[in-house]
């Protein structure tokens, strides 16, 4: 073989490396990136005995300018690394692998700053190495020379291999390249024309789903892409084994800290996917990774083509002047980011703040506090639209009947025709000593809505929670708030004993709910529970699932499914509004990501102090619309007590 390969650095591993290759290849050896290096290589092994990671930044700039594939090999703390092997021209490159190991770790805000200091520092042989595992690692890297130059094989490109350099034990692990890498992402411009949606066609998967993509089709990628405890941006895997159900659960890590994301199905394996996907919709969500935004301007400006931001519900006067609120009122001449949407009402691009559209922890120049409410993930982005509308639904729905107090009519659970919804209820009556009630908290738009609340039958531990769930199917929509609450039950037992003084302060003192599962907690409390009167009152007749919900057309195309949601918006004079947060990560198996905002439905906010009401007059006047109050509403007449939602 006579391609060249020039082999830069010093020490064991890059004398053992000229050793084995010097039979088979033409070598060139510099001992570092600052000398002068060949203007023409087939490759470049960069090679060192310690963490040199400045080293592997110079290569990233100076072969991506000569074209030159390399190849690094170094040793931190005891363990090898091998990978990845860099092409020019494609995703995928030394300091996204760094990032995707940096962030799977769970010291990765010490490794950060020792990074930080490897950067800069003088770079040491790795105490924990050995003469006989650098030598391990050297027949490595070589057999990954010949595969790229002889086979024109590469399996380490966006892989990593890993070796503990006592055992010699060794994995491989494949990492997403970073769209927002300085050194190889690329994403485009946020603008309107990327914005526009026009609906296609998105076939369901069979007569009686209202998904696109089937698990067992995802289930070949999901794993394998996004979950891995070295180098996924997803990790952590866990089944629970204390639920009622086969609930599971992974890892977001991010640096302010790990955030859980659960699967709840009736199968650990389809869980763990289900929470694959949640994984990656939270991810979508934090802060724009698919376009970079474009838009920095007063609303002052932009009032022609952008969202007011007034209409989608802010704090009252009185909660911006409290001096510990975390939030500005907005100021239409201020300068703030916009993102691109789409107006399905106005049938345009439409500018809406971004932190309206990602998580207020993602943007900057807060005037709301805003959740996930109303993101989506889907396996089309017909699909994604279509659960987005649901979640706004949902938790609207639920908010709606909390504030106004609505005395909803209550559903029979076994009327439903559904045998694993009866055996749901009553696994959970059985086995942990809770019964189900259902409600039907549907809205002036008829999509179905269920909000369930679940009893203790005993005094000892929690004594209700609460959930929702929205779905053309009655059913689904019930058996979805079911999983939600099982999800929690025994789980917060343990939480309610360990920290019942600080709940019943929660009951006196509203302002001391502060974090989403203070909500649920307040509401384990037994004296909490003449707040939901309004819903347990059981002189109200129940009714049956057939006479509570007419039956809905149902058709082979989800598109028509979304077609019907919007038709009904827009007869209500409701605008649905979609930003799409997709990301290269979910794009790469077709997953999109979306966020859903309909102005003048409600907001879900945690913590009492956050609550969004001012400007949303639908929650004053749909209540007599709907036949549960005589005139419309004022203000003072909302339940000012903290939700019950999970």
């Amino acid at each position: 073989m006579s391609a060249i390969v020039a082999i830069v650095g010093v020490g064991q591993l890059a004398d053992f490396v000229n050793d084995i290759l010097s039979a088979s290849c033409q070598l060139v050896r510099v001992n570092g990136m600052a000398s002068e290096l060949p203007e023409m290589a087939d490759l470049a092994l960069v090679l060192s005995d310690g963490n040199d990671s400045s080293s592997h930044l110079m290569a990233e700039e100076i072969f991506k300018q000569s074209g030159i594939p390399w190849l690094r090999g170094f040793v931190a703390f005891g363990e090898g690394v091998i990978g990845p092997l860099v092409v020019q021209g494609k995703a995928g490159c030394s300091q996204c692998a760094d990032l995707r190991r940096l962030m799977a770790g769970n010291d990765r805000k010490d490794m950060w700053e020792l990074q930080h200091l490897f950067m800069h520092g003088e770079v040491f042989p790795d105490s924990w190495s050995s003469r006989i595992g650098l030598l391990h690692m050297a027949h490595l890297i070589a057999a990954e020379v010949h595969n790229f130059l002889i086979r024109n094989t590469a399996h380490l490109e966006n892989h990593i291999k890993l070796i503990h350099l006592q055992t010699l034990n060794s994995s491989a692990h494949f990492f997403l390249p970073d769209p927002l890498c300085a050194v190889c992402g690329e994403i485009p411009d946020d603008t309107a024309i990327a914005s526009r949606i026009k609906l296609q066609p998105s076939p369901k998967i069979s007569e009686n789903s209202y998904r696109t993509r089937s698990m067992a089709e995802l289930k070949a990628v999901l794993s394998d892409d996004y979950l891995d405890n070295r180098s996924g941006f997803l990790n952590g895997r866990m089944i629970d084994l204390m639920s009622p159900f086969a609930d599971a659960s992974i890892i977001l890590p991010m640096f302010s800290g790990d955030e859980g994301c659960a699967g709840r199905t009736h199968s650990f394996a389809d869980s763990e996917m289900t929470a694959i996907l949640e994984g990656l919709e939270r991810y979508c969500g934090i802060s724009p990774r698919g376009k970079k935004t474009a838009v920095h301007d007063s609303y002052h400006h932009l009032t022609e083509i952008a969202l007011d931001p007034s209409r989608v519900g802010i704090h009252d006067k009185a909660q911006y002047e409290r001096p510990d609120f975390p939030f500005q009122p907005f100021d239409p001449h201020r300068k703030i980011d916009w993102v691109w949407g789409y107006s399905f009402l106005q049938e345009k691009p439409l500018l809406v703040p971004e932190l309206l559209a990602y998580y207020s922890s993602g943007c900057g120049h807060g005037f709301v506090y805003e959740t996930s409410n109303g993101c989506a993930l889907g396996g089309s982005l017909e699909e994604a639209i279509f659960y987005g509308i649901l979640e706004v639904v949902e938790r609207d729905s639920f908010l709606m009947t909390w504030y106004a107090q609505l005395p909803l009519a209550p559903l029979d659970p076994y009327s439903s025709g559904d045998l694993e919804m009866n055996l749901m209820v009553e696994r959970l009556r059985d086995v942990v000593g809770y019964d189900v009630h259902l409600f039907d908290s549907t809205m002036e738009h008829g999509i179905p809505s269920v909000w369930a609340l679940a009893k203790n039958r005993t005094d000892h531990g929690v004594n209700m929670i609460c959930a929702a769930g929205a779905h053309p199917d009655p059913v689904r929509a019930a058996k979805g708030a079911i999983h939600e609450i099982a999800g929690m039950l025994l789980a917060f037992n343990e939480k309610l004993e360990a920290n019942r003084e600080q709940y019943e302060r929660m009951l006196h003192d509203p302002f001391l709910v502060r974090q989403m599962e203070d909500h649920s907690m307040l509401y384990s409390l037994k004296e909490a529970e003449e707040r939901l009167n309004f819903l347990l009152d059981h002189n109200r007749p129940v009714l049956a699932f057939k006479e509570a919900f007419q039956p809905r057309e149902q058709h082979a195309d989800l598109t028509d499914e979304l077609n019907q949601f919007i038709q009904t918006f827009r007869e209500l004079n409701l605008e649905v509004i979609v930003v799409d947060q997709s990301t290269p990560e979910t794009l790469r198996n077709g997953l999109h990501c979306v966020k859903v905002l309909i102005p003048g439905m409600l907001p879900m906010t945690f913590g009492q102090h956050l609550v969004r009401l001012t400007g949303l007059e639908r929650v004053l006047r749909i209540p007599a619309e709907l036949g549960y109050a005589k005139e419309r509403l004022k203000l003072e007449q909302l339940n000012r007590y903290p939700h019950p939602f999970p």
